[in-house]
C-alpha cells in the first residue's frame, strides 16, 4: 500500500475566554490508501477537530498549523475555489448523525447527482445512473425507487448507507467517518462496518474511522491512533494495541467495555474526567487521572515515540512505560 495522506503536527487551537489553547497538539499520522486507520478517545480528545481541520471546516478564529498532505497537496494551506474542488472530490466525511448530510426536502437522487455532476461533470442521465448503480453498492433496495423517495422515507441504518452513498458520489481517495455507527443498533452496526471495509478494499479508498468505541476499531481498523486531551497518546496495529496496550488510558479505555467472559461483573471505568479545553494540566495531560504516574508526569509532557513493536510501529506518549515493566 502507498501513503496517501500524512499529517505532520498538526496543531488546531480554539479561542477561549484564558486564550487560545490547542484542542489538537502536534498530531502526526499517515493514511495509505486502501487502508482503514482509527482516531480513538473520549468526547473532548481532538478526534472531530482532526478531521474538520481536512475538510476546512473549524470553527470561526480557530488557529491551524501544520500540514495534512493528500497526495503532496497541503490540505490546509487550501483556500476558496480550490478548498471546494477538493471536498467530495478528493475527501468526503460522513457524520454519525445522517440527517446532518442528508437534505430532508430533497429527493435522494438529486443529493447523489448533484455531487456527480459538479465535481466529475457527467450529464444528468449519466449521473442518475451512476446514482443507481451507487445505491446498489451500498445495499439500498429497489434503487430506482429510492432515487425518488425523500430522507424521512427510511430507517436511520438506511439513511446511514445513503449518507455513505452521497460522500462515494463523486469518487474520493480518503473517506472520514465520524462516529459513523454511534445511533444505530448493533446489528445494524455491524453492516455498515461490513460495508465500509468493503468499500475500502473494492475502491482501493483510505477510510479514517473516528470513534470513543475501541470495540468498532477491532472489527475495522488495521491501525489505531489513541488520542486524549488533543494529543498522542499510542498508536499502532489494531491486533497488538487491543491485546498489549502500553499505555495506562488505552489500557482503560479497553477496560471500561463489556466483556462476555466477564460473567456480569461490573465495568471498570477510568477515575475522574478529561480536562476541558481550558483546563489541561501541565506535564502529562491524562496523569491527574492515572494510577501509574510518576512525579515527571505532573511537569513533563511526553511526546509520542517509537517503542518498538513485533507487529509493526509503535508509537507511545509514556516514558515511565508502566505497562510494560508490569507484563
Amino acid at each position: 500500500m502507498s501513503e496517501l495522506l500524512a499529517v505532520n503536527n498538526l496543531t488546531v487551537a480554539l479561542p477561549t475566554r484564558a486564550g487560545y489553547r490547542n484542542a489538537v497538539d502536534n498530531l502526526s499520522l499517515t493514511v495509505n490508501s486502501g487502508e482503514v486507520v482509527g482516531i480513538a478517545g473520549e468526547s473532548g480528545s481532538g478526534k472531530t477537530m482532526t478531521a474538520l481541520s481536512l475538510f476546512g471546516l473549524l470553527p470561526q478564529g480557530a488557529r491551524v498549523s501544520g500540514e495534512a498532505r493528500l497526495d503532496g497537496t497541503n490540505l490546509l494551506a487550501l483556500r476558496g475555489k480550490q478548498l471546494r474542488a477538493v471536498r467530495g472530490k478528493q475527501v468526503a466525511m460522513v457524520s454519525q448523525d445522517p440527517s446532518a448530510a442528508l437534505h430532508p426536502i430533497l429527493t435522494i437522487g438529486t443529493q447523489l447527482t448533484e455531487h456527480m455532476r459538479h465535481h466529475l461533470g457527467v450529464s444528468k442521465t449519466e449521473a442518475l445512473s451512476r446514482a443507481a448503480e451507487l445505491l446498489d453498492t451500498v445495499r439500498i433496495p429497489d434503487p430506482e425507487r429510492a432515487l425518488s423517495s425523500y430522507p424521512g422515507q427510511f430507517s436511520g441504518g438506511m439513511r446511514q448507507r445513503i449518507a455513505i452513498a452521497v460522500a462515494l458520489a463523486a469518487e474520493p481517495r480518503l473517506l472520514v467517518a465520524d462516529e459513523p455507527t454511534t445511533a444505530l443498533d448493533v446489528t445494524v452496526q455491524a453492516g455498515i462496518l461490513r460495508l465500509l471495509d468493503r468499500l475500502c478494499q473494492e475502491r482501493d479508498m483510505a477510510v479514517i474511522v473516528i470513534t470513543h468505541d475501541l470495540g468498532v476499531m477491532s472489527a475495522l481498523a488495521r491501525r489505531v491512533y489513541v488520542m486524549y486531551a488533543g494529543r498522542l497518546a499510542e498508536a499502532g496495529p489494531t491486533s497488538r494495541l487491543l491485546t498489549s496496550p502500553r499505555h495506562p488510558y488505552t489500557r482503560g479505555l479497553l477496560d471500561a467495555l463489556p466483556h462476555p467472559e466477564a460473567g456480569g461483573a461490573p465495568l471498570v471505568p477510568i477515575g475522574g474526567t478529561p480536562p476541558s479545553l481550558g483546563a489541561v494540566p501541565d506535564g502529562c495531560p491524562f496523569h491527574p487521572r492515572c494510577s501509574h504516574a510518576v512525579a515527571s508526569c505532573a511537569t513533563t509532557r511526553p511526546d509520542a515515540v517509537q517503542a518498538g513493536g513485533e507487529n509493526g510501529p509503535h508509537l507511545l506518549a509514556c516514558p515511565p512505560d508502566p505497562l510494560r515493566a508490569a507484563s
